[in-house]
């Protein structure tokens, strides 16, 4: 496997650690970018942490983006139902200091609802996105609009629901996908399929699916 420069944005998170670490495994060079360094201690001379925040015009964000030839996004708030404007404020921010270092490639976690997704979403996880997830989504949608016209060569994941359970490497991707119940997909195994996307262009400009 070919070594790449990686910076992580949200590699504070749940998924977001999984990316940083199994980077590291495979030998990448991984830039993370935190609000709060004291939450990811280096743990390997190939992981830089810088500190900043994707909703500041300040420099950081562009200094991390130097010299990268991806950008891993797994921003997120966690289990609050709230967004904060987070996608939505962070995406131009994001797309602007790709564009000013020169760098193209970027991999952005979304969450299964949100677009066109939707039609894919089993009844009764549709009627969560529509009350008590409204926000989140309608924030995440605002972001994704940007990317569209963007020009980056983004790819949009949309996990099902997020587990911590083990990397089980058996998982299904495709732009579209039969799934029933609550379908739910390990974030270990989420992680490994976003650093498989740094070389592969099969889902380039495009929004994908992923869930066991």
């Amino acid at each position: 496997m070919i070594s790449r420069n990686v910076l992580v944005l949200g590699a504070t998170g749940g998924t977001g650690r999984h990316v940083v670490a199994q980077a590291l495994e495979q030998g990448h060079v991984v830039t993370a970018f935190v609000r709060d360094a004291s939450r990811l201690s280096p743990v390997s001379d190939r992981l830089r942490v810088v500190t900043g925040s994707v909703t500041d015009d300040g420099p950081a964000l562009a200094m991390a983006v130097r010299g990268q030839d991806a950008v891993i996004s797994s921003l997120g708030l966690g289990k609050s139902l709230k967004s904060h404007g987070l996608i939505a404020e962070s995406v131009p921010r994001i797309v602007g200091a790709m564009k000013s270092e020169g760098v193209r490639r970027l991999i952005f976690t979304s969450a299964f609802g949100v677009g066109e997704t939707i039609r894919d979403v089993p009844l009764i996880p549709r009627l969560f996105i529509g009350t008590l997830l409204r926000d989140m989504y309608h924030d995440k949608q605002a972001g994704e609009v940007q990317l569209d016209s963007s020009g980056l060569d983004w790819t949009l994941v949309y996990p099902t629901g997020l587990s911590d359970g083990p990397a089980t490497g058996q998982y299904r991707v495709g732009e579209r996908l039969l799934l029933r119940g609550f379908p739910r997909i390990a974030r270990a195994d989420v992680a490994a399929f976003l650093l498989t996307q740094i070389d592969d262009a099969r889902y380039m400009r495009k929004r994908v699916l992923i869930s066991s």
